[in-house]
């Protein structure tokens, strides 16, 4: 599911995605708690909400905000993560969350203030230097939903363009082409607007407590076994 809508602010963003989620585990199990495995998740807010350098900070005792791409690869060969040649920065700090962050993050939790390096199509943080305003939502371990303020500058977005393809050139396959019909798009104008994505799939899979997302598609279960 995506939403957007035109900018307010990530407070009331979040508070919307709180009431929301309150709402479905009521009306699912009739209680804002909700059995995941061997955790209970509590989904009545407020959330926490904790910055992405900050989190990393808290479960490794590593402050990489200040650090280069030189500096990152070496924290993660004596934390034993592996990285690979065409790997940025942006790539290789959420290599490190997702090594070292992402399986703490139980109880639902708010990740915010993203280095503009992952995420190419996102508006620059108004405040705070080589940031975007943008955050996801964690339960039990899995991102949930997903927003951020849409970049609407053509001559910003260009220059993210080109610094996706030269990770193209190192060898990135998730790295973004350069689309200038999207480009032409933004220069006619594009009003200020925020995104929110949720994974239904997976809000479902914590609500009924399934393991596998085979268990809440309904698809595959409409095919015969051979």
């Amino acid at each position: 599911m995506e939403i957007y809508v035109a900018y307010k602010d990530y407070d009331w963003m979040m508070r919307m995605v709180e009431t929301l989620l309150e709402t479905i585990a009521k009306a699912v199990n009739g209680s804002t708690q909700a059995q995941v495995g061997d955790n209970i998740i509590e989904f009545a807010g407020p959330y926490e909400r904790i910055s992405m350098y900050d989190s990393i900070k808290k479960y490794t005792g590593i402050d990489v905000s200040e650090m280069d791409e030189v500096a990152l690869r070496k924290v993660c060969k004596n934390m034993g993560i592996e990285t690979d040649d065409y790997m940025g920065k942006g790539k290789i700090i959420d290599e490190i969350f997702g090594e070292k962050v992402e399986a703490n993050l139980i109880q639902p939790t708010y990740i915010t203030d993203y280095p503009i390096e992952m995420t190419p199509l996102a508006k620059k943080h108004r405040s705070k230097e080589g940031l975007v305003e943008r955050f996801e939502l964690f339960v039990n371990g899995k991102e949930i939903a997903n927003a951020y303020s849409e970049l609407n500058d053509p001559i910003d977005q260009r220059e993210r363009f080109e610094e996706q393809l030269k990770l193209a050139a190192r060898g990135d396959d998730e790295a973004m082409a350069l689309d200038e019909d999207f480009l032409r798009a933004l220069e006619y104008g594009m009003p200020p607007t925020s995104g929110l994505g949720i994974g239904i799939d997976r809000l479902t899979m914590l609500l009924t407590n399934q393991p596998s997302i085979q268990e809440v598609l309904f698809f595959p279960q409409m095919k015969p076994e051979h």
